[in-house]
């Protein structure tokens, strides 16, 4: 209870006025004859007993009068928990991501929004999300308090990133639907790491109340970590210097100099151990060379021994598969010598996988199985004999992959072998002007991938082309283009497989291609895209996609997929094993999977390694985001208050009662004056 007036409660100091009024009556006495007074005594008689108060009845109640009256100046209020009587909803927002593990950050979390769902009134609405990798929205707006609680003990930490950006646009499609004010509680931990590139995205509408509960109040946990491991995906031979290493990056954050040891675990045994110093707040490497594997997949983890305050991401998981090296189909015209080395060269250079080159004149094919290759390369073919053709096409459709390249046997109205079309036109650099460049790559193709590809296009934009085909892309996706516009490299998904077509050609006629350094590095990338091992990385993050099968495929087919998690569950059901085309993977740990096209893999998945940072965000940042000045801790506590609570006023109560005072002191007044008057 409070008061809005508290100044006019001054006025209590009128409550002297009955007494003074009580008091001041007049003792009247009542004469008596008498015959003689010489037998009285002379004496003084005490006043004190005709000063006392009489009428205490009266009394209280005029002095009540003057308590209502003073009680109704000062505005008297008590505060009530909001009700849905002012349309306003209560967003609970749980964050379950990676770093929640950290000591009790999530059970805390957890156990102060069960306590703010208890103490919501019945009849306001209510909603539940999870913050992790994604935003579950796990109920709509509703009032049942059972099934609010149940969602909400239902949620268990997760091995995702959390996206404050995310939340901020999730937050914003709800204000749109709800039409209502919405009071939002965050329960997290308020990891830096989790606001998005642009603080605009955390921008919340007008309507929404942000009230943050940080539960891990400002602290930050010194931890170390083990950052994503360096090791090849395939191994042949585990003595070769080149590829049989492993190395790993130990990081610290808000973490002193310290000296960890770190342990090469393969298939639940421990093979090396290592010890490293790593600076405060630094990195460090370590390298365990060369690593002994066995035949098939290897479940590999590095580990950081000994305790600091987040000890589930003391460990990276990753995958090595030991196999014999695996053989390539190079199909390649008579005329067409040179392609062979250049490419076998660049193969053989390769640094995540081993690849034996398997060269033939496109007449000596005739009689060879192509599913006995990883994938084919048809170099400057334009005819290949009918069988193989019609063998390599259902080799493509099963899942298959072939590289197709046009050198100069391929002119003007010549048939492209599986591509389905015909070449448009030929473009003689050479002839008709200076050379080609390359003017457009798609760097988020798998062939081309890089991290930072600078502004000489990875090295691509300076190879020159002297010779190259133009076809019709159609529906292929293109990755690159020359600088005149003529498609460089095409994409065609074709059932299960792929077909990738080259416009030009490997050796150093068409092209100079093979002399840079860019030539092998693309060759890696391309091989193993085409092998299906760029899918099959020895690990991967959390939350991120896997393609079980091609978008081409027709609904309903036949093909099942099989995935089975790290407990050993399998989470697609019977209908989405023969329909489903890619799959989240959601948890940390090994996940077995067996894809359309019939191909077995073993991924090693981790959590994004931001999570790792403790950090939390600055307390001005989050002063500025939940909407609260620097004025100090006081306003923010009111405004939580505001949201918690809405105001009853009472003074119409006050008066109410005081006028019920009143008629009762006029009625017992009019009675003891009454009574006065028969006595005199």
């Amino acid at each position: 209870m409070g008061f809005l007036a508290p100044w006019f409660l001054a006025g209590l100091a009128a409550l002297a006025v009955p007494v003074f009024v009580h008091l001041l009556r007049k003792h009247a006495t009542t004469p008596r004859p008498v015959s003689s007074l010489m037998f009285f005594e002379r004496g003084i008689q005490s006043s004190t007993r005709h000063k006392r108060l009489r009428y205490l009845l009266l009394f209280a109640l005029r002095a009540a009068l003057l308590l209502l009256v003073v009680l109704a100046f000062a505005s008297p209020f008590v505060r009530r928990h909001a009700t849905d009587t002012n349309g306003r909803l209560l967003l609970i927002v749980l964050d379950n991501s990676f770093s929640m593990r950290a000591g009790v950050r999530f059970t805390d979390a957890k156990q102060q929004a069960l306590t703010l769902l208890a103490a919501k009134p019945h009849s306001q609405m209510a909603q539940i999300i999870a913050l992790g990798g994604q935003i579950e929205i796990l109920t709509q707006p509703i009032i049942d308090d059972a099934q609010l609680r149940s969602s909400l003990e239902a949620i268990q930490p997760g091995d995702g990133r959390a996206n404050f950006g995310a939340l901020g646009r999730s937050v914003r499609a709800i204000a749109e639907t709800a039409h209502r004010p919405i009071d939002l509680h965050l329960f997290s931990d308020m990891q830096r790491t989790a606001m998005p590139s642009s603080f605009a995205d955390m921008v919340l509408p007008v309507n929404v109340t942000l009230v943050l509960h940080d539960v891990a109040k400002g602290k930050t946990l010194p931890n170390w970590t083990v950052e994503p491991v360096s090791a090849p995906a395939e191994l042949a031979d585990p003595k070769d210097p080149k590829r049989s290493h492993v190395q790993a990056v130990i990081a610290g954050f808000s973490t002193p100099e310290a000296e960890k040891t770190v342990s090469l675990i393969v298939n639940g045994k421990t093979i090396a151990t290592h010890k490293v110093k790593v600076p405060a707040n630094g990195r460090e490497t370590v390298e365990f060379a060369p690593i002994d594997v066995g035949y098939g997949f290897n479940r590999c983890e590095v580990r950081i021994d000994g305790e600091d305050g987040f000890p589930a991401d003391d460990a990276s998981n990753f995958v090595i598969r030991r196999s014999d090296p695996e053989r390539v189909l190079f199909v390649h015209s008579v005329s067409d010598t040179r392609s062979s080395v250049y490419f076998g060269a660049a193969l053989g250079a390769a640094e995540q996988a081993s690849f034996v080159l398997q060269s033939v004149t496109a007449e000596q094919a005739t009689d060879l199985d192509p599913s006995r290759f990883v994938f084919v390369v048809l170099s400057d073919t334009t005819a290949l004999p009918s069988i193989f053709e019609h063998t390599l096409a259902q080799y493509v459709t099963k899942g298959g992959s072939v590289l197709i390249t046009l050198g100069t046997n391929a002119g003007q109205d010549a048939r492209i072998p599986l591509w389905g079309a015909n070449v448009k036109d030929v473009h003689d650099y050479a002839r008709t002007r200076d050379a080609a460049t390359v003017g457009q790559v798609d760097f988020t193709y798998p062939a081309f991938e890089q991290e930072q590809a600078g502004h000489d296009n990875g090295g691509w934009a300076e190879t020159k082309f002297f010779y190259a085909a133009s076809v019709d892309p159609g529906q292929a996706r293109v990755a690159a283009r020359l600088n005149d516009g003529t498609p460089l490299l095409l994409d065609k998904q074709t059932g299960e497989g792929h077909v990738l077509l080259f416009t030009s050609g490997l050796e150093n006629l068409t092209n100079d291609l093979p002399l840079h350094p860019v030539f092998v590095a693309f060759v890696d990338k391309a091989s193993r895209y085409l092998s299906g091992r760029e899918q099959l990385s020895s690990s991967q993050l959390v939350d991120s996609f896997v393609r079980l099968r091609s978008a081409g495929e027709s609904a309903g087919q036949v093909t099942n997929v099989e995935v089975i998690d790290p407990v050993g569950r399998r989470p697609l059901s019977l209908s989405e094993a023969r329909n489903v085309q890619t799959f989240r993977l959601q948890h940390a740990g090994f996940y077995q999977i067996r894809f359309a096209n019939g191909q077995d893999a073993l991924i090693g998945v981790n959590p994004d390694r931001r999570e790792s940072d403790l950090q939390p965000i600055a307390q001005d940042v989050q002063q500025l985001w939940s909407g609260n000045n620097s004025s100090g801790a006081s306003e923010q506590r009111t405004a939580v208050d505001n949201v918690k609570y809405r105001v009853v006023h009472l003074w119409w109560y006050v008066m109410l009662l005081a006028l019920v005072v009143a008629l009762a002191e006029t009625a017992l007044a009019s009675r003891y004056l009454g009574t006065q008057r028969e006595e005199a």
